[in-house]
């Protein structure tokens, strides 16, 4: 199996999150210095993404479109 095809296998479980983003959107893409993270809107909790494919499932994020903003997005904890 080359690299390239285990890449892909390997990101599939994220496929979900550089969908096109619905409204209003469940995933945000928050700069949280120093990293960027994956929210979910709908848990209210950052994302699970492995740190080795971050960078790609951010930039395939970006690429679909997702949100993205420096403040938190989440709603406060009750």
């Amino acid at each position: 199996m080359d690299e390239v095809t285990e890449r892909q296998d390997s990101l599939e479980p994220w496929a979900h999150l550089w969908q096109p983003p619905g409204l209003p959107p469940r995933w945000v893409l928050w700069n949280a210095q120093p990293d960027t993270m994956v929210f979910d809107m709908e848990l209210n909790i950052p994302a699970c993404v492995d740190d080795t494919l971050r960078p790609e499932v951010l930039r395939r994020m970006r690429a679909a479109g997702v949100p993205e903003t420096d403040d938190y997005p989440g709603r406060r904890c009750s």
